[in-house]
């Protein structure tokens, strides 16, 4: 359970620091890339996976499923804009994708 525990909460720190990185370069016109997106993001996914791991026979599919999803966009968006700045509607999908990946985790069902 500790194990659990520990993953859990690098895995919401993880999100948390992505998030704070996008909102922080929401009121910087074309902002630049920095290097924290592929450390955070490779962390957010192999907690992930270790999280569904730990709790393998009961593994909410509805709620990984879409989510997984969405980190694929978010990865492939990160790519296409690997050497230049965010554009404006690439920024929105990150954050559409990233917010929406947030409610989905904490919806209860």
């Amino acid at each position: 359970m500790l194990l659990f525990n520990f993953l859990l909460l690098t895995h919401f720190a993880a999100f948390l620091i992505y998030l704070c990185r996008l909102a922080l370069l929401f009121p910087v016109k074309n902002p630049p890339k920095d290097k924290w997106g592929l450390p955070l993001g490779i962390t957010i996914l192999l907690t992930g996976l270790a999280l569904v791991w730990l709790k393998y026979p009961v593994v909410n599919y509805y709620k990984v499923g879409p989510k997984l999803g969405l980190f694929l966009v978010v990865t492939v968006v990160n790519a296409m804009h690997d050497k230049k700045p965010l554009s404006k509607s690439a920024y929105y999908v990150l954050l559409a994708c990233t917010v929406l990946a947030g409610m989905i985790a904490v919806t209860r069902v």
